[in-house]
């Protein structure tokens, strides 16, 4: 596979992927810097994205943002699509039954990432936005997902892995990771509990395609005081939510 990597291509999918929700737009020295290449390399680049669409510039301060194109690349992905309309319903009863936040991730590598979510209709809501990152040890998706991964893809994420700690619950031992993601597969859930955040919990369950694949986990978070209530109600709800979602996708199996 190394051998057949265009590195210019990998240059330009690095550019790309340095747009996000929380830094939506560059300057071209800035994104230089970022992304570790020269700043004539990212100009050629990011003027060559900007020709096929895929980047716009803003003509006031010359910084450059995600372009059109991008969506109609996105909307011909059609499993995120099919997830999308498997989650909704469910989604929604989960935060209407529960009054939390509700959130679907998917995993990339090590980490998760948000794909969906419904914000709590309490005071207090939480801080998620959709395509935000978290280290997937620590988070209640992130670990639903690790969990039921293949054994080799599994031992090739942990090997070299050092788990960051985020707060003093986090697990910090690939060992203590490998018991819990045990226990998560003969339970069918995952708990965050304050690993990634003081104060906050989350409960989650993996959701399946019609073919057995955890391409997906539905989470419900909130404060601990609100979690704590009736967990065991809680727990039953997200799995029964999340497998509704798996049924919604193909899924034909046993929860």
């Amino acid at each position: 596979m190394a051998r057949n990597r265009l590195s210019s291509v990998a240059r330009a999918v690095a550019v790309l992927k340095a747009f996000t929700s929380a830094t939506p737009n560059w300057g071209v020295s800035d994104l230089a810097a970022h992304v570790g290449q020269s700043t004539s390399s990212v100009h050629r680049i990011l003027s060559t994205l900007t020709d096929e669409g895929l980047l716009e510039q803003d003509p006031k301060t010359s910084r450059y943002r995600l372009g059109l194109a991008l969506f109609d690349l996105a909307a011909a992905v059609p499993s995120q699509r099919t997830l999308h309309e498997a989650v909704l319903l469910p989604m929604t009863d989960l935060r209407n039954i529960t009054g939390e936040t509700v959130q679907v991730g998917v995993l990339d590598g090590r980490q998760v990432v948000y794909v969906e979510r419904l914000d709590s209709p309490n005071t207090l809501r939480m801080f998620t936005e959709l395509g935000r990152r978290n280290d997937a040890h620590c988070t209640g998706s992130g670990k639903a997902l690790l969990a039921f991964l293949g054994s080799e893809q599994l031992d090739k994420l942990l090997k070299g892995w050092t788990l960051p700690e985020q707060t003093m619950h986090t697990i910090t031992t690939r060992q203590a990771l490998v018991d819990e993601l045990h226990v998560i597969r003969t339970a069918g859930f995952a708990e965050n509990r304050e690993e990634s955040e003081i104060g906050v919990v989350s409960i989650a369950a993996p959701i399946r395609d019609d073919a057995g694949t955890t391409v997906a986990a539905m989470s419900v978070a909130g404060p601990a005081g609100r979690m704590d209530g009736d967990r065991d109600q809680l727990i039953e709800t997200v799995m029964a939510m999340a497998f509704g979602a798996s049924r919604r996708m193909g899924y034909r199996g046993r929860r």
